[in-house]
């Protein structure tokens, strides 16, 4: 019977979610199932300021990355109290509600718009998927992150945008009397989930030390400061990001040469993991790319994304930068390729253009 009552509980969830995402406007709302019990609570637009701004933690975006960092706050206790409630907002609807049926014993409060988080909270934390959905999703002028910036207002926006992007949103924050903080992570969806991000941070460092042993801590197992200017992070994560790009790039040809020679995939990947170029990287992909297994933990399109800005920046600085350049390219051409079909796979789907390099 208890189980019946969860599972009816649960899709009373799922339903109202469905039947308020179609809504053109709905009342922002709070979620609490314990035992058997939904409670619903509609909040009016000026019940806002109820929450205090400076305990509330608000988080804009429930994508791959999103959803783990938001996961984490709530299980590690940051968030998700009546007294600090944990608000958010994502362009699926759905992505809230999924949120909410994993922690029914904690407080979520869904927002109609980015604006309205923002406002609720003392620091807001946003990490959307692309660099053209964070500048919309930031920018628009009556409903966007920045729109609900005021004095006290804090953003912490952990995706990685280019350099120039994350500086006019440091400059818009400031300008409306609010602090920033770049935060682009290192890692993709199983850190996220388990709370092993690297956070690679330039800005404000009051901000930074304060959520350093909170927040940070909660989502990541290390951040660094890099700089009190903006860019520095960005910088850190690009780099970071081509050059692993690189690598699996590179044991993708590896393993197409192998097989191509006669030899066994799977016992390469072994000796590679038992010899001095043994990875976490490799031991984890190695085994998944030789069974074509490329569940999307980080997109191939966000990869190269994150590679061909790196390339950018590269020029920019005039060195050399030849074989991430060639990476580069295998990444472009696999996400352009219509045929082939990988660019919402993961990253490790560029050894399929490999292998398919090979046969023409």
């Amino acid at each position: 019977m208890l189980r019946m009552a969860h599972a009816a509980a649960r899709m009373a969830i799922v339903l109202l979610l469905s039947f308020l995402s179609n809504s053109t406007a709905f009342q922002p709302f709070s979620l609490r199932l314990i035992g058997s019990k939904l409670t619903v609570t509609t909040m009016a637009s000026n019940e806002s300021s109820a929450l205090a701004s400076s305990s509330a933690i608000g988080f804009i975006g429930l994508g791959i990355m999103g959803q783990g960092m938001a996961a984490r706050l709530l299980s590690e206790g940051v968030a998700g109290s009546t007294e600090k409630p944990l608000v958010v907002w994502n362009r699926t609807a759905s992505k809230c509600s999924d949120l909410a049926k994993l922690f029914p014993d904690k407080t979520i409060i869904v927002k109609n718009t980015p604006k309205e988080v923002v406002q609720a909270c003392g620091i807001t934390y946003s990490i959307l998927s692309t660099p053209q959905v964070a500048k919309e999703v930031f920018h628009a002028a009556e409903t966007g992150t920045l729109a609900g910036v005021g004095p006290g207002k804090s953003i912490v926006d952990c995706a990685t945008l280019a350099e120039t992007t994350m500086q006019e949103m440091e400059q818009a924050v400031i300008d409306k009397g609010g602090r920033f903080l770049e935060a682009p992570v290192s890692g993709s969806k199983g850190p996220a989930a388990q709370g092993t991000l690297i956070f690679l941070c330039a800005g404000n460092k009051d901000l930074f030390d304060e959520i350093k042993n909170t927040g940070l801590q909660a989502m990541g197992k290390a951040s660094h400061l890099f700089s009190e200017e903006v860019g520095a992070g960005t910088r850190a994560k690009l780099i970071v990001n081509s050059l692993m790009g690189t690598m699996l790039a590179a044991l993708g040809e590896g393993l197409a040469l192998a097989e191509s020679v006669g030899l066994d995939a799977n016992k390469m990947v072994e000796v590679i993991g038992q010899g001095a170029i043994a990875n976490p990287m490799f031991s984890l992909k190695g085994p998944k790319m030789v069974v074509k297994d490329h569940a999307p933990n980080f997109p191939l399109k966000h990869a190269h994304k994150d590679m061909a800005l790196a390339c950018d920046m590269a020029k920019k600085a005039n060195v050399e930068y030849s074989v991430m350049e060639s990476a580069e390219k295998l990444y472009r051409n696999a996400r352009k390729d219509e045929a082939l079909g990988v660019a919402d796979e993961d990253f490790s789907a560029v050894y399929e253009q490999i292998k398919k390099k090979q046969r023409t």
